[in-house]
C-alpha cells in the first residue's frame, strides 16, 4: 500500500506514521513544511508526485482558543485544506481518511453521541472541522470520517503532559469536573486509522478508548500513576473560563466501528497506563 499521512509532525500523525512503517506500507509523511494544505495548486503537485492510495488526514488547525480570534485561519486549514486533498482523492480514486472532532457536537445532553446525531458546534474550531467534514463528503465518495476526543499521546503537549508538570510543581490544581468525555491514546488511534486504510468502509465514525470520566477525574489517574501526592479539586466550568466554549458532554459512541467490524480501541485506564508505563 503506498500511503500519505498529513501533519506527520503531529501529536497523532507522529504514531499514525510509526504504525503504517511497522506495517511494511509505503509510508509518506508531509507536513507544513513540505507544502502548505491551504494552497490548492501546491497540494495537487504534492500528491501527484506521491501519487497516494490512502491519505490518512492529521493535519489541522487546533488551538481551540486562538481559533476564536482567527476564525479566517481555522477554516483555511480545516475547510479549505481538506476540501483540496479531497479534491486529489476523489480525482484519483485514493481513500482518505478525515481525523475530526466531539466538538463538531454541541456538548448537550448526557448520552453519548451517534454519527448520526445531528452537529452543531459551539465554538469556531467546531465549526471549522465539520465544514471540513462536509467538504470531504461532497467531493470524494471514498471517505471515511474519524470523529475523536480528548487526545494525549508521548508528542507534543497534551492535558497528561500539563497534568505531569503541575503535579511535580504544585500541591493542588484545579480541575473542570462537569465536562465529560473519554481520553484517547494516539497509538490506539494510529492502529485504528491503519486498519481503516487495510479495510476501508465508507462512512463516519466516533473513535475514543473505552469508557467515560471527567477532566478531573482524568488528572486524578495522571496523577495517581504518577505517584504524585498533587490533590485534584473538582471546580466548575463556570471558575475556568477560556475564549472557546467546550462541550460539556464529549462521549462519543462507538456503534458504528462495531456495526463495521472495526476493533473498538481499550479502556482510557489502560491507554494511560501504557503511555507512563
Amino acid at each position: 500500500m503506498n500511503m500519505l499521512i498529513t501533519g506527520a509532525q503531529g501529536q497523532l500523525g507522529r504514531d499514525v506514521l510509526a504504525e503504517a512503517a511497522k506495517r511494511g506500507w509505503t509510508v509518506t509523511g508531509v507536513d507544513i513544511a513540505d507544502f502548505d494544505l491551504i494552497d490548492r495548486a501546491a497540494t495537487h503537485t504534492a500528491l501527484a508526485e506521491i501519487k497516494p492510495q490512502v491519505v490518512i488526514h492529521c493535519a489541522a488547525y487546533t488551538a481551540v482558543d486562538r481559533a476564536e480570534s482567527e476564525p479566517a485561519q481555522a477554516f483555511a486549514v480545516n475547510e479549505n485544506g481538506t476540501r483540496h486533498v479531497a479534491e486529489y482523492c476523489a480525482e484519483h480514486g485514493a481513500w482518505m481518511i478525515y481525523v475530526s472532532t466531539d466538538y463538531v457536537f454541541d456538548g448537550s445532553g448526557t448520552r453519548a453521541w451517534e454519527v448520526d446525531d445531528t452537529p452543531a458546534p459551539c465554538n469556531v474550531y467546531g465549526k471549522s472541522k465539520l465544514a471540513g467534514e462536509q467538504a470531504l463528503r461532497e467531493i470524494c465518495p471514498q471517505h471515511m470520517i474519524v470523529r475523536t476526543s480528548w487526545v494525549f499521546g508521548s508528542h507534543g503537549a497534551n492535558f497528561v503532559k500539563t497534568m505531569l508538570r503541575l503535579g511535580s510543581e504544585r500541591a493542588s490544581v484545579n480541575v473542570v469536573a462537569d465536562q465529560v468525555g473519554a481520553p484517547t491514546y494516539t497509538v490506539d488511534l494510529a492502529r485504528l486509522l491503519c486498519d481503516m486504510a487495510a479495510n476501508p468502509k465508507a462512512g463516519i465514525y466516533h473513535a475514543s478508548n473505552a469508557g467515560e470520566c471527567s477532566w478531573a477525574d482524568f488528572a486524578r489517574e495522571i496523577l495517581s500513576l504518577a505517584r504524585s501526592n498533587c490533590v485534584v479539586n473538582d471546580i466548575p466550568s463556570s471558575e475556568y473560563p477560556t475564549p472557546a466554549m467546550r462541550p460539556m458532554n464529549s462521549r462519543l459512541s462507538p456503534k458504528a466501528l462495531i456495526d463495521a467490524g472495526y476493533e473498538i480501541l481499550p479502556p482510557w485506564q489502560d491507554a494511560l497506563a501504557r503511555m507512563l508505563g
